[in-house]
């Protein structure tokens, strides 16, 4: 340890690369590391409720382990020593995974799942878990077993979801990254609503195992970071093929570690079709609006060649519907029928929504899917940049379950204010929500920037460029 005093210039909003670079060249103890965090949390998360089954006792076992570890010599991951908690519906050997249901409140997995898997090779120290929706089933987080998950910049308001614990968690400084999973929007939208960064990323490019379904794809894990460079960081560890996943894309996830460059000049005459509603296919509140359209100044400002275009997606919101459904009656119509009275009622909804699915339904949907990503692929020979809205709205009440309307039109279910999101769900491209701006009242908003499949390196530098480009003005 140098004579310095440990970490002084480090606090808990320091990025992760320089977390990790200290305790890497011993400036800071994983330790003292593992201390912030557990000062911050103890500080912020009694009324944020963002991180759940904390065991502080374990974690700083396993920093000391980290440290003595790094002392031996012995090889380090590239987020060796930095705290983590993980998404409470990935399974965690030795550590409860609840899913946010209390009918697996005392489920402790004997196994790894691959994303948790990779996480820990790299070296983080466990300290809990993050709070998610019942079964990850909503854009807003909420439980039976927890409690409401708040948001750091008002904590009467929503910190989305499903991946709400995690965001809120990373924007207070409780953790410097976080892990997330994406259906219909479960990455993006927390990031949009907490001001931080979370990519859904090229289907294949974060395998997952094991799954009831190996084949299944609408579900997808992914990284969320405070800025962009930690995002490409965690990227790295999450990305790269496994025997065990047989739709992994094959490329290693190495190649996102290289640094990104922090300059705007990656805009410089990227093709950017930008747009609010993809030609009316969902309602968007006025404040959202005008963030997205200081987005797309902003870029046109720093050589963006920007204009008004969107892709055809109007087969996606029955696509989407359809085998979301299918899925959550595959996998959870089991437990349903089993706890018929012991499921939130919108998740019931859902599962049972998949029951009279028929085949010729479900066909249909992996039809149209096959259209919009065909449909994506060639809007892409044109543009190289989708921009419109994460979310069709800035964070809600939090004691709201979901919003009843969005800019005047009334929302029927708790799935129609996320169009916006799920909509990209269906053309399997990867997609990035970046902070873009606030509203009035302090909320933070964010974009989408949307690429096409397998495009994931390039869209990180272009989101890079971006968020140089707000820095700058």
């Amino acid at each position: 340890m140098s004579s310095q005093q440990p970490g002084r210039d480090l606090t808990v909003h320091s990025s992760a690369r320089e977390m990790a670079a200290a305790v890497r060249t011993r400036r800071i103890s994983a330790r003292e590391l593992l201390e912030l965090h557990l000062a911050r949390i103890e500080e912020r998360n009694p009324e944020l409720n963002a991180v759940v089954n904390l065991d502080a006792d374990r974690a700083r076992a396993g920093a000391a382990a980290a440290d003595e570890h790094l002392a031996r010599g012995g090889p380090l991951g590239p987020l060796h020593g930095l705290p983590f908690a993980f998404k409470d519906t990935h399974a965690v050997a030795g550590w409860p995974t609840t899913y946010g249901s209390p009918l697996f409140a005392d489920h402790v997995p004997q196994h790894d799942e691959l994303l948790v898997e990779r996480v820990r090779r790299a070296g983080v120290v466990v300290l809990g878990r993050t709070n998610v929706p019942e079964f990850a089933a909503g854009s807003h987080t909420f439980n039976r077993l927890f409690g409401t998950t708040r948001n750091p910049h008002d904590p009467s308001r929503s910190a989305g979801g499903s991946s709400g614990g995690a965001a809120a968690a990373l924007a207070s400084g409780m953790v410097p990254l976080a892990d997330g999973s994406d259906m219909g929007g479960s990455l993006r939208n927390p990031a949009s609503f907490c001001g931080v960064v979370g990519m859904r990323p090229s289907l294949g490019r974060v395998p997952e195992w094991p799954l009831y379904n190996q084949w299944e794809t609408t579900s997808v894990g992914g990284p969320l970071a405070r800025d962009v460079g930690d995002l490409a960081l965690l990227l790295s560890v999450l990305a790269g093929p496994d025997p065990r996943a047989p739709m992994a894309l094959g490329e290693p996830g190495h190649r996102f570690a290289a640094p990104l460059e922090p300059t705007p000049r990656a805009l410089h005459g990227l093709r950017v079709a930008w747009s609010l509603d993809l030609g009316g296919a969902f309602a968007v509140d006025e404040e959202v609006a005008v963030v997205t359209e200081q987005a797309g100044r902003l870029m046109a400002r720093h050589g963006a060649r920007v204009h008004g275009a969107h892709p055809d997606l109007s087969e996606g919101d029955d696509t989407f519907r359809t085998l979301r459904a299918w899925h959550l009656h595959a996998k959870l119509g089991p437990l349903l029928a089993e706890h018929p009275g012991e499921l939130k009622a919108s998740l019931a909804d859902n599962i049972r929504a998949g029951a009279p699915l028929t085949g010729t339904d479900v066909a249909r949907a992996y039809t149209q899917r096959t259209t919009l990503g065909e449909r994506m692929r060639q809007f892409f020979t044109h543009h190289d940049l989708l921009v419109l809205p994460v979310s069709q709205v800035a964070p809600f009440p939090a004691e709201q379950e979901y919003p009843t309307q969005v800019a005047g039109r009334p929302m029927a279910s708790y799935l129609d204010w996320m169009r916006s999101a799920y909509l990209v769900t269906v053309t399997g491209c990867p997609s990035i929500a970046v902070p873009a701006g606030r509203t009035p009242e302090g909320l933070p908003v964010g974009v989408q920037l949307v690429g096409p499949h397998g495009s994931d390196r390039r869209l990180l530098e272009v989101a890079a460029a971006f968020e140089a480009a707000r820095e700058q003005g």
